[in-house]
């Protein structure tokens, strides 16, 4: 039976890594080119974003044939030379299955559309109420989530964009044709696979909702469980070496242990995104607040020891395609980059769960900066701007909004070297590369044996080491400190303390017994211990009992 717990995972974001043909997009062959780059890294799989046909509406989660991959990255020949190159290096690939909906753009929903009952079945199409759609539930985009059909007078449910249609999992036509997908990508050497926002797909009761904007009545709902132990028992779960992971959309502690507890035979761990809110104004987004470190450190905490009690999996990540860059984020990237980067990392790194890596996090990569909306190219961002703007906001306070919340933060050029276009290509690039590329980059981190790069590769290193790590228990320590976010993890008769401090001042004390622990990990250099340590400014410090 393979084991999870000491893997780690790198998200590629396949469009903005490597560009090979010219075209100012990345491609499989980007992917390809840099492998044994990962291989130096020690990473375990690639997650990439979706590589499949599609209309593009939503950055490829939008998908149009499950079956085939989209030209702009290349061709079932590049990708099946991706898969055997990576294995020789013992690196497999993640598929990022979008099961919730197709495009309207697939096949099955053109059939739907021209009166086909069988695919109408495949989807939600339900008559209005006087005038009005089927429920008031509100699109995760905007407006409605239901669009008018007038050759049937339906409406069909599209809890995102418009051309982006539910499925109806409750048919069992659509779970075998789940199954069957992802047997043909076992077939290909897929070993893992990542749901998108899996827990919305049992849609039982169709109710407006007077309290919320529908989401109750679709997320987290009970036969999530059913489905996905069902699509396991006819794909995945035929096979022990292949992980599984669920992106979950406003979930609960209570349901990712039944999605990732293995008696459950569901999934392999789950992704929550709750501690990523907590510089979110009054939970709304597109507003600016200095990120709240004690909820960050209760709700990374909550997390870790509920999972842990119900025996399930945390994925454990700060960064993803969706998010800004942790290091502008919750690090200092101009007084402090190195150190704060060294010990963000640290702190996911040590924990209980898999640690994701997203593309350009181990060398530091920071926010986009852009100044010009011109710059911006995600779509989220831009409707934004727009909403922003008529609500009377300023330019300059919806620049900084926009500057700490885009998901474009995320999006820019993978920062090889200091040529033009950051290496990532010989052409302008779909989006622009950061400032900063000249200065931040892959080249100048193999370069400096104290850079970013090299201690992300350590703490890979660590957690195939030691099994403390990849198999402990987590234990919170000095919960409520003010400046620091400390744990211990034990198993059998190892025992680790990690302390991490979260800002730059040098007023913060531990007190530690010197004589039972040696330093196993310091982002500073610290090379010896006193009962007493003034910590520096971004800190991490990783004591292991003697």
């Amino acid at each position: 039976m393979m084991t999870f717990q000491d893997k780690v995972v790198y998200q590629i974001y396949p469009k903005s890594f490597q560009d090979t043909n010219h075209d100012g997009l990345g491609d499989i062959q980007g992917i390809i080119q840099h492998l044994d780059y990962l291989q130096k890294l020690g990473v375990d799989y690639i997650w990439m974003n979706p590589i499949f046909v599609s209309p593009q509406n939503d950055n490829g989660y939008d998908i149009q044939d499950y079956y085939s991959i989209d030209s702009r990255y290349g061709t079932m020949e590049d990708l099946e030379l991706l898969i055997s190159e990576a294995k020789k290096r013992n690196i497999y690939l993640m598929f990022d299955m979008v099961f919730n909906h197709t495009s309207t753009y697939h096949e099955w929903f053109q059939k739907a559309l021209s009166g086909d009952q069988k695919y109408k079945d495949y989807y939600f199409f339900k008559k209005g109420k006087n005038d009005n759609p089927p429920t008031n539930w509100e699109s995760k985009f905007g407006g409605n989530a239901w669009k008018y059909v007038e050759e049937f007078d339906e409406y069909y449910l599209h809890l995102f964009d418009e051309t982006q249609a539910d499925l109806n999992w409750k048919n069992p036509e659509v779970r075998k044709e789940m199954a069957n997908i992802i047997n043909f990508w076992i077939e290909k050497g897929i070993k893992g696979f990542r749901f998108d926002v899996i827990n919305l797909i049992d849609k039982e009761s169709f109710e407006d909702d007077f309290e919320g904007v529908g989401k109750r009545f679709y997320t987290d709902r009970p036969l999530v469980h059913t489905y996905l132990h069902e699509l396991a028992q006819n794909s995945f779960g035929q096979y022990d070496d292949i992980i599984t992971v669920g992106e979950m959309s406003a979930t609960s502690i209570e349901n990712c242990i039944g999605y990732t507890n293995p008696e459950h035979h569901e999934l392999s761990m789950a992704f929550n995104f709750h501690h990523l809110k907590v510089d979110y104004k009054d939970k709304e987004k597109w507003t600016l607040m200095p990120f709240d470190f004690q909820e960050l450190k209760q709700l990374l905490n909550d997390w870790q020891v509920g999972i842990q009690e119900g025996q399930g999996w945390n994925a454990v990540f700060w960064c993803c395609h969706d998010q800004p860059r942790v290091l502008s984020r919750f690090g200092d990237d101009k007084n402090y980059p190195k150190e704060s980067a060294k010990m963000l990392a640290t702190t996911i790194h040590m924990l209980r769960g898999t640690p994701y890596i997203y593309q350009g996090e181990e060398i530091g990569m920071t926010n986009a900066y852009f100044t010009d909306i011109h710059q911006y190219r995600d779509v989220e961002s831009l409707n934004a701007y727009q909403i922003l703007k008529d609500k009377g906001v300023s330019e300059d306070e919806i620049y900084q909004i926009l500057l700490a919340k885009s998901r474009d933060n995320a999006r820019t050029p993978m920062q090889w070297n200091d040529k033009p276009y950051a290496g990532f290509s010989d052409v302008e690039s779909w989006i622009e590369p950061i400032y900063n590329y000249k200065d931040i980059n892959v080249e100048k981190n193999l370069e400096d044996e104290d850079s970013v790069f090299y201690y992300y590769q350590k703490l890979i290193q660590l957690r195939k080491q030691y099994q403390v790590i990849s198999l402990g228990t987590y234990e919170p320590v000095l919960l409520e400190h003010p400046t620091l976010y400390a744990y211990k993890r034990q198993y059998q008769d190892q025992e680790i303390i990690v302390y991490n401090h979260f800002y730059g001042d040098e007023t913060t004390t531990i007190e530690v017994e010197a004589s039972q622990y040696d330093i196993l990990l310091s982002n500073v250099g610290r090379q010896t211990l006193e009962n007493t340590i003034q910590l520096k400014p971004y800190e991490s410090l990783v004591l292991i009992k003697k």
